[in-house]
């Protein structure tokens, strides 16, 4: 049984078994942002002030992570045609086309499909060098190659790979 003090009016018994259930992803995008791919690890303020801005900085980042992983949903493998659940009961069988994406782990190019940490991963691959020929002080900065993965991540969230630094 849950309990909620909104009235029906306003949420019915569907949103609110939704709204319970959706508390997974909040939980997985905070541990997210604490631990596994921002690393916004705990902070001890004193001063309220500071701490108001710390949590605004965490849900910057947790509004952040929820766009890319919408972006991101061709490259993963994130269902991108998600029904909306007409009643609370188990989870039905995923759609086709789901299925066909989680089965067969490649999308139609043969590119893998990644988990969203793996693409984070993946493009954590994408450096910049500093590169000194022999025998002189000349330096040259040079991008690696990125994939075909990496160019279409940058492409989802439209913005083109950043060549210099600002």
């Amino acid at each position: 049984m849950l309990r909620t003090p909104v009235p029906a009016a306003e949420l019915d018994a569907l949103g609110v078994v939704t709204a319970y259930k959706n508390l997974k992803y909040v939980e997985r995008d905070f541990r997210s942002i604490k631990a596994d791919d921002l690393d916004l690890r705990p902070v001890f303020h004193r001063l309220e002030e500071r701490v108001r801005a710390h949590v605004l900085i965490c849900m910057l980042a947790c509004y952040l992570t929820w766009h890319t992983r919408r972006a991101w949903a061709p490259l993963t493998f994130t269902d991108e045609n998600r029904q909306s659940r007409t009643t609370p009961s188990p989870r039905p069988a995923a759609p086709p086309a789901a299925q066909a994406k989680a089965s067969d782990q490649h999308d139609p190019d043969g590119q893998p499909y990644r988990s969203f940490r793996g693409l984070l991963e993946h493009l954590a691959t994408l450096t910049r060098n500093q590169v000194r020929f022999t025998g002189t002080q000349v330096t040259v900065p040079m991008l690696t190659e990125p994939t075909s993965a990496q160019r279409q991540a940058f492409q989802l969230i439209g913005t083109a790979i950043p060549l210099t630094l600002k």
